[in-house]
């Protein structure tokens, strides 16, 4: 197994954990979620079934609608639907709960710090995509609306179902909407092993390939 692709998978497996410590860490903030988990925690309100399990369960329902929209998993992929969820669980089962407000907004504010570190990392593995995103990217494909309106559209509908359901919507959702973004546009280009991968498969292709301005 090669250097790179041990990196690769390492970073993806601490990705996706922090991914999963991030979503607990503003579960507990209780100040609101993400759209994605304000539905998720409206699930688990009416089943009875712990959040982070309904996590995986979700996660697994979004790649049964990948199948019709022609979108392939990778690991990347499953290891997102599988270890977001049970990480968030296991985070939520042994950490109390923050209860003084400043602590919760402390602890939103460092979720949403770890989440958007931890989604550079996931993607920056290219292992594919996340059911959520691959969901997003999948229906732009076959539908040809603008990623903003796709993403827009989705999240939309599901903090209005999670809501509907008693999720926590709150001034975290709005700061998670507002500045998610942003962040990952920051943190994706710290984490993108793609130059690295490029070269591999140049050297693969050619045992002799020089880096550029190198001398031969």
């Amino acid at each position: 197994m090669s250097r790179l692709l041990v990196l690769r998978l390492t970073q993806l497996v601490l990705g996706v954990t922090a991914y999963g410590i991030g979503v607990a860490l503003m579960v507990e903030a209780a100040i609101g979620v993400s759209p994605w988990d304000v539905l998720a925690q409206g699930l688990a309100r009416i089943t009875g079934i712990a959040f982070g399990w309904v996590t995986i369960v979700l996660g697994a329902v979004i790649l049964l609608i990948w199948i019709p929209l022609r979108q392939r998993p990778g690991l990347g992929t499953v290891l997102n639907a599988l270890v977001v969820g049970a990480a968030a669980q296991a985070y939520l089962t042994w950490v109390p709960a923050p209860t003084e407000l400043w602590l919760r907004i402390g602890s939103f504010v460092l979720g949403l710090v770890v989440v958007a570190v931890a989604t550079g990392a996931y993607i920056g593995s290219h292992f594919g995509p996340g059911p959520r995103d691959g969901l997003m990217t999948g229906l732009h494909a076959r539908t040809g609306w603008p990623i903003w309106a796709v993403r827009t559209g989705i999240e939309v509908v599901v903090v209005a179902i999670g809501w509907a359901l008693g999720g926590n919507v709150g001034v975290g959702t709005l700061a998670f909407a507002l500045f998610i973004g942003p962040m990952v546009h920051v943190t994706m280009p710290w984490f993108s092993l793609r130059r690295h991968m490029d070269r591999a498969a140049a050297e693969r292709a050619d045992p002799l390939v020089e880096e550029p301005g190198e001398p031969a």
